[in-house]
């Protein structure tokens, strides 16, 4: 199945969990949500980067518009060469903001010219669903909001559960979420475990 998702061109991506995963989507750009999302929205990234970006070959580039073709987010598009020779002459050029690193570009380039290199800061992959969300309401300054506008997070083991998460946090995310929380309880779990 996988295969015939590759010889067909599809985005392959999953719940952005490393964890417990829920589900693996194969997709084209036309008719999936995510991807629809991923065009309309992608200031907002609702499809996780992958950790790759690729990189394009100006002066291997004939302007072919293949991998324009192939991109499902619209990430890639053709752009005058500045040739002064061939002032007609096209070359690809990605943009980065909302690059998905899915590949597609790579293997629709007839010419070679485009390569997949390793993105300068890793994607993080969050360890399960509870941990993607309070990194997620932390990025966007709405922790607050996930903990006490959410009654779903009513019990101890949910409130137990997003706590754990934040604990594990690297330092600079507990800052924030305990600034966000304005909590004495927090700051001072922090402090004492000495993270």
């Amino acid at each position: 199945m996988l295969q015939k998702a590759y010889d067909y061109n599809l985005v392959q991506f999953g719940e952005n969990v490393r964890e417990k995963v829920s589900f693996i989507c194969n997709c084209c750009g036309c008719c999936c949500e995510a991807m629809i999302a991923a065009r309309r929205f992608s200031i907002l990234n609702p499809v996780h980067t992958t950790n790759f970006i690729p990189i394009v070959s100006e002066s291997a580039c004939k302007g072919c518009g293949q991998c324009v073709s192939a991109c499902p987010v619209e990430a890639m598009t053709l752009v005058s060469a500045n040739n002064p020779a061939n002032p007609n002459m096209k070359v690809a050029k990605l943009d980065e903001d909302i690059c998905l690193g899915c590949g597609l570009c790579v293997r629709a380039c007839t010419n070679k010219s485009i390569l997949l290199k390793s993105r300068p800061t890793r994607v993080l992959t969050p360890l399960n669903g509870t941990h993607r969300a309070v990194v997620m309401a932390i990025e966007r300054g709405k922790l607050q909001n996930l903990i006490f506008d959410n009654q779903v997070l009513w019990s101890h083991r949910a409130l137990a559960g997003v706590l754990g998460v934040i604990l594990k946090l690297p330092p600079l995310k507990q800052v924030l979420a305990s600034k966000q929380l304005k909590s004495r309880y927090l700051e001072a779990l922090i402090n004492r475990l000495g993270i």
